[in-house]
């Protein structure tokens, strides 16, 4: 069900598998949806009007999740609809049953699927077979919806998105190829400092940096996390090493040494730089207590629009049109 994206269709129906499956208006519709959603609820932690009463949505989950869990269900529950979560043992794709019959049963039982796994191909096949909407919810490849709560976030604290500089410290991972897509579509100018060895797809390059250039932002790759960071506006830290690249630790912990998300490197960037982490951290690793309880961060913000976000979307998607 996902292509290219044409901002004249509705949003109803559609999968998000990539970042890219999102026009750039159509990532301002979610956000509009989002900030009317969050604004409401902060008055009463409820909806007045429930826009997915009875909706369904199925929770394919083969990593360990907090956030994404909850903030999935809390979400279609405050929305008026369920969620059932499904674990690997429950699944089982590829070994009790092919990831073709999962999308066919449950696409005559649930309303919409998101899916948490490694291999990217798992989320796109799903997709392919679902007749019913089907999102990303990680895959080693991308977290669209991240990427989308970190946006809005950004839109959130500085209103403008157009010439922001957000400086991504790390690896060129899934959340970086994510947040490229959607940051470079508003205009932002997405800067990233990785160890040789370590840059991100350059096929997410490429197009990030046309998404870029029709919409007035930049993709910046660089080695050097002090030149990165200079005149930025956001620092942003992830993981070393992701879900299912723990036989890696030891060898990534030293590739990354140098970069971590300190007190040091955020005076580099200027006094009024914020800090984001997509979470989990991993504390005097990729970034320190000092740095991500201090005044700079907005890491706990960027997590509780997780839960805003993704019911923007959800709604957008399983809504019933105005």
């Amino acid at each position: 069900m996902s292509g290219t994206p044409d901002p004249t269709r509705p949003l109803r129906g559609r999968d998000l598998i990539s970042a890219a499956d999102l026009a750039p208006d159509e990532v301002r519709r979610v956000f509009a949806t989002a900030e009317r959603l969050k604004a409401e609820f902060a008055v009463t932690r409820r909806h007045a009007q429930l826009p997915l009463l009875r909706r369904t949505l199925a929770m394919l989950f083969e990593r360990p999740s907090l956030r994404t869990r909850v903030t999935f269900e809390a979400g279609m529950i405050q929305l008026g609809g369920g969620a059932i979560q499904l674990t690997a043992g429950n699944v089982g794709w590829g070994v009790r049953e092919s990831v073709a019959d999962v999308a066919r049963n449950l696409g005559s039982f649930v309303d919409a699927i998101i899916v948490r796994t490694g291999p990217h191909e798992v989320a796109v096949e799903l997709a392919a077979r679902a007749d019913i909407p089907v999102i990303n919810a990680l895959t080693l490849h991308e977290h669209p919806c991240q990427a989308l709560a970190d946006v809005f976030t950004l839109h959130e604290i500085f209103g403008s998105l157009r010439g922001l500089v957000v400086a991504f410290v790390g690896d060129g991972n899934n959340v970086f190829h994510s947040l490229a897509l959607i940051g470079a579509g508003q205009g932002v100018e997405i800067r990233l400092a990785h160890p040789p060895g370590y840059a991100p797809d350059p096929a997410v390059v490429a197009r990030a940096t046309a998404l870029a250039e029709a919409n007035g932002g930049r993709v910046v790759l660089a080695n050097d996390p002090r030149a990165a960071v200079d005149g930025a506006d956001v620092l942003y830290a992830d993981a070393w090493t992701s879900m299912g690249q723990e036989a890696e630790t030891e060898v990534r912990s030293a590739a990354f040494a140098a970069y971590q998300v300190n007190e040091a490197l955020c005076a580099i960037a200027g006094p009024d730089a914020r800090v984001m982490h997509c979470l989990p951290a991993h504390r005097g690793e990729e970034i320190t207590s000092e740095v991500m309880d201090g005044p700079r961060s907005i890491i706990f913000q960027q997590s509780e629009n997780r839960l805003h976000v993704q019911k923007g979307l959800l709604v957008e998607v399983l809504g019933d049109p105005a």
